[in-house]
């Protein structure tokens, strides 16, 4: 069970602030961040605050560390909102006051590279949430969409138990930000099946969630920054996804496999999985391609698991992370992974 703490929600007409803790992109692709604020105003009734380097690209990590401590610190701020990700938020966690982030507990909500705070919060035991930054999900071209808007509305004002639901279609192409044609309508999407569950006949599982962006995950294994001693995580729900990056399956193994020979896997009763992002402009994959991009990640996640994790439950293609539509996942909050019924509900 978990000793989270679950941090005050904000209300229709607070303050939220908006940071970069990864990468100041609002500055140069301002299109998406724009409407992403103008949603959080009209469609959360949110006002939403910028900070010093909100939207300056190569600012410094101290500089980041200064903007969340001013976030946390501010009683008039009900919630803290990611921009978007990045790739060295790892630098900015030695210059963060534990202190300081454990006396002012606030939601926050971010991904990818964002794992490393949702970690670092964690270990502070405050309750934070993976998903929902204002580029991506808020400044979704044509609208957000629904499974995302309904998640996000509900891990941001409300407390409590809250059932994820598979989505029938998921992202294909994307559009390219500089380009204001791109917000003239809705991403392509593609029809898609449901979870597919794994050891799942007769069991459930319920435990405080943990996990994030993979690779930001094996980041912080191979610098042993904010990672616990192994029991630390014995009867938690595993949560896990990928990047636009698109790791190989041959690398999400090789992650895996270390994650189980450090004894970590074996600890995680249940595993969430989501949907794999099989698409980006490095990596243009036609549908067959894709398709088959995600049923290899999935044969290398199986076959972790059946090295290291035999036991374990796992629920593949949840639509959590680098995905279209997205669901919020509480980290540190509690997640119930009901095999009997193929239910996933989350708490937040």
């Amino acid at each position: 069970m978990s000793t989270h703490l679950y941090p005050t929600k904000p209300r229709a007409g607070d303050r939220v602030a908006v940071l970069s803790p990864s990468s100041g992109l609002p500055g140069i692709l301002p299109l998406p961040f724009e409407l992403g604020l103008r949603r959080l105003r009209e469609e959360f009734g949110l006002e939403p605050v910028e900070y010093a380097a909100t939207r300056k690209m190569g600012s410094t990590p101290r500089e980041r560390a200064a903007d969340i401590h001013a976030a946390f610190a501010d009683p008039d701020i009900k919630a803290v909102i990611s921009s978007i990700g990045g790739d060295d938020q790892i630098t900015v966690l030695p210059h963060l006051d534990r202190d300081l982030l454990r006396a002012n507990p606030k939601p926050f909500f971010g991904y990818s590279d964002c794992t490393n705070l949702l970690v670092f919060l964690g270990n502070l035991g405050i309750v934070g949430y993976h998903g929902g930054t204002v580029m991506v999900e808020m400044g979704r071209p044509g609208a957000m969409h629904p499974l995302t808007a309904d998640s996000l509305r509900a891990a941001l004002f409300t407390r409590g138990a809250f059932e994820l639901t598979p989505s029938k279609e998921t992202n294909g192409a994307d559009g390219r930000w500089e380009e204001p044609r791109t917000f003239d309508s809705e991403p392509e999407m593609r029809s898609c099946d449901g979870w597919i569950w794994h050891n799942a006949d007769g069991r459930a599982v319920r435990g405080a969630s943990w996990g994030g962006n993979l690779e930001i995950l094996s980041w912080l294994l191979m610098a042993d920054r904010e990672i616990q001693p192994v029991a630390a995580y014995a009867g938690r729900v595993l949560f896990l996804e990928t990047s636009e990056e698109m790791p190989s399956a041959d690398e999400v193994y090789r992650i895996l496999r270390n994650m189980g020979e450090r004894g970590l896997l074996r600890q995680f009763p249940a595993l969430l999985m989501g949907r794999a992002k099989n698409w980006s402009f490095g990596q243009p994959l036609a549908v067959e391609q894709g398709e088959r991009y995600r049923e290899e990640q999935r044969n290398a996640v199986m076959r972790a698991l059946s090295e290291y994790a035999p036991e374990t439950m796992a629920v593949f293609d949840v639509d959590l992370g680098h995905t279209d539509p997205q669901q919020i996942i509480p980290f540190g909050g509690h997640i119930d992974v009901d095999g009997v019924g193929r239910r996933i509900v989350v708490t937040y």
